[in-house]
């Protein structure tokens, strides 16, 4: 049974393109066969070339498999590293004001007081 391609926005899929052409890429420069980084990665040739497409059925472990066979690893290790936006976020939140404490009443301070 064929399992169904995850659907994408446009920008995701082209993304996910381009990082297989540059996975390809990195594998003819290393003048590494698909037989060869197919192995190395426990995967089959067709899986790879799924990859080199950009297929978005292709599980994400495969992916970094593959990377890591390319010795890519450090270049995923550098996704969302300096998340300008998230940062700008979190400042936001750190800059807002707490609340005062509660201002007690005086049937609670007479409670406190029993």
């Amino acid at each position: 049974m064929r399992r169904k391609s995850v659907l994408l926005m446009p920008s995701a899929r082209k993304v996910l393109i381009a990082l297989g052409e540059n996975i390809k890429l990195a594998r003819l420069r290393r003048k590494m066969s698909t037989q060869i980084v197919a192995e190395r990665a426990d995967i089959s040739r067709p899986t790879l070339w799924k990859i080199e497409k950009g297929d978005s059925g292709v599980a994400m472990g495969n992916y970094v498999q593959v990377l890591f066979i390319l010795g890519l690893e450090k270049d995923l290790l550098e996704v969302a590293k300096d998340n300008i936006f998230g940062k700008k976020l979190q400042d936001l939140q750190l800059l807002t004001k707490k609340r005062a404490p509660k201002k007690t009443t005086s049937i609670e301070k007479d409670k406190k007081n029993d």
